[in-house]
């Protein structure tokens, strides 16, 4: 039987292609269903608020952190979506007086514009906001020396190589609401992969990249990051790929209620649970990783529900 045509633009594949039982499925679920998604692999936990949820999140750059030796370097590759944990993250290393000097950071995705990652000096600049959230925040006698800050706004290679010289325990995210982490979104429905998304043993063989945005994430980003100024936001990114994610020891993806929606937050996590791979929903293929931890803020999961306003 054919796929359905998106409902968000039929040139494009996204969770909207889908089989309507997923869905259905998906968006019955209350927060106890959710919390009994729970396999081998595949942990859920939920905070009572966005102040724990934020700390905890956090905390995982300091677990990640304090592995780290001259022999074994270690690191967390962190997103922007969201950002409050980041000047936690500084605060926390000031009181504990952590040395960073072996320890490692990787960006996961910046914009691009003109064929290029933007520099830190553009307004909406990743890398800019990590290091002015965090990384300028951090004590100068603790910071971590620039060479082992991993941003993908140069040679790719060199970036995607970094994996394999240091240990990732832990890949951070978020989750949009086309269902990506970082910005590995769905392709476009044309060519050989018109009538099907590209099998999920193909999409993770993709590495870090510079990638066409699908329109929904043109208009979250316009509305989460720009004023809902559409023109200002770029159509292309660099990210960090499936093969990247895949090295790292654990996938740990934050909820904390404004990124995605109520539906969002409970189908890829019903998706995840029940191994249902599809790669217009991307972070579905998560369900293949050995080791992934959905984080959610209570008080952000709403419901499924008809509510006018």
């Amino acid at each position: 039987m054919a796929r359905p045509m998106s409902k968000i633009d039929p040139a494009w594949w996204d969770y909207t292609t889908l089989a309507p039982e997923i869905l259905r499925d998906a968006a019955g679920l209350t927060e106890r269903d959710l919390g009994e998604l729970q396999r081998p692999g595949f942990t859920i936990q939920f905070y009572d608020s966005l102040e724990e949820l934020f700390v905890a999140e956090a905390m995982e750059y300091i677990e990640a952190w304090r592995q780290s030796t001259a022999d074994n370097p270690t690191g967390i590759c962190g997103p922007i979506g969201p950002t409050e944990q980041l000047p936690l993250v500084a605060r926390i290393v000031n009181s504990l007086g952590l040395n960073l000097m072996d320890a490692h950071f990787w960006g996961m995705d910046e914009w691009v514009e003109a064929g290029r990652a933007v520099t830190a000096a553009h307004p909406l600049s990743f890398q800019r906001a990590d290091r002015e959230l965090c990384f300028d925040r951090i004590d100068a006698r603790l910071r971590m020396p620039e060479a082992n800050l991993h941003f993908p706004v140069g040679d790719l290679a060199e970036y995607t190589a970094s994996f394999d010289q240091v240990r990732c325990v832990i890949m951070q995210g978020g989750q949009g609401e086309v269902k990506h982490w970082a910005f590995n979104d769905p392709p476009r429905r044309e060519g050989e992969f018109r009538d099907a998304p590209p099998p999920a043993e193909r999409y993770r063989q993709l590495s870090a990249r510079v990638t066409e945005l699908h329109p929904l994430t043109l208009i979250q980003n316009a509305r989460t990051s720009a004023g809902g100024y559409l023109p200002q936001v770029p159509t292309q990114a660099v990210t960090v790929g499936p093969v990247e994610t895949w090295k790292a020891e654990r996938v740990s993806i934050w909820h904390p209620g404004h990124h995605d929606n109520a539906f969002g937050m409970r189908l890829t996590a019903f998706m995840i649970s029940k191994r249902i791979v599809d790669s217009a929903v991307p972070m579905s293929l998560l369900a293949e990783h050995p080791d992934v931890r959905f984080h959610y803020y209570r008080g952000g999961l709403g419901e499924v529900t008809v509510e006018m306003h």
